[in-house]
């Protein structure tokens, strides 16, 4: 598969994968940002892609970035048919300031098939062991 990838600034940097197998490709900041805690921000990366018919592109943490700074991803879905600029949505879960430079690892791009599915609506819907159990009712 091809993914095609503009850039829209002249120094954004191309998303590449860390490594061989690696489900993901990093995404860079294009911008310098200091996230506050509490603080949510959109970080540009001055890219824009054609993600192909039938796939989506799924915008995900950096592991290390959310464990040990407490940084979260806000939406995440680049449809096929989006050809504006990828901005990242960030919040700042922890308790200290985070600063993104140009350049630095912001998050990380996934290409996955998708599925399209037909809506209807129905009176009941089937039986399972589970029911409507939700919200911790299998215990701990």
């Amino acid at each position: 598969m091809i993914l095609k990838v503009k850039k829209m600034d002249p120094e954004a940097v191309l998303p590449k994968y860390a490594h061989s197998f690696d489900a993901g490709m990093d995404i860079f900041a294009l911008e310098n940002v200091t996230i506050n805690p509490g603080q949510s921000v959109g970080i540009k990366t001055g890219l824009s892609f054609e993600v192909p018919e039938g796939y989506v592109g799924l915008v995900w943490d950096k592991s290390g970035l959310s464990i040990k700074h407490g940084l979260k991803i806000l939406g995440g879905v680049l449809d096929s048919g989006y050809r504006g600029e990828l901005i990242v949505g960030m919040i700042n879960l922890g308790k200290e300031p985070y600063v993104f430079e140009k350049g630095h690892k912001l998050t990380q791009l996934l290409i996955q098939p998708i599925v399209i599915t037909e809506i209807k609506e129905v009176e009941d819907l089937s039986e399972t062991e589970r029911g409507q159990g939700g919200l911790g009712s299998t215990g701990k």
